[in-house]
């Protein structure tokens, strides 16, 4: 009776804490090319993405209910493109 009361509480516990640890975290996108949070990302430039970009990162930013702007794009083969995730104008927090 008291283990499986203990086990109980060990699990809430460890449950409660997960979610605070995911706060500060980046995750991976679709592929291993998209990384990012809630407030945007950047996806490494190669010719596969030139003409797909624009809707990865609004696919990110919806995720979030947000909107995405791309901030910069360099055509450089491994450099950058970054975004960031605007809230909707129409939107009350």
């Amino acid at each position: 009776m008291v283990r499986s009361f203990l086990f109980v509480v060990a699990v809430a516990l460890s449950v409660c804490t997960a979610g605070g640890a995911m706060a500060g975290a980046i995750f991976l996108g679709p592929g291993p090319w998209l990384t990012g949070n809630d407030t945007g990302g950047i996806i490494p430039y190669s010719p596969e993405v030139a003409l797909t970009y624009r809707e990865m990162a609004a696919e990110w930013c919806g995720r979030w209910g947000r909107l995405s702007h791309i901030t910069s794009v360099h055509r450089i083969y491994g450099d950058y493109i970054s975004f960031v995730c605007i809230d909707k104008p129409w939107m009350i927090h």
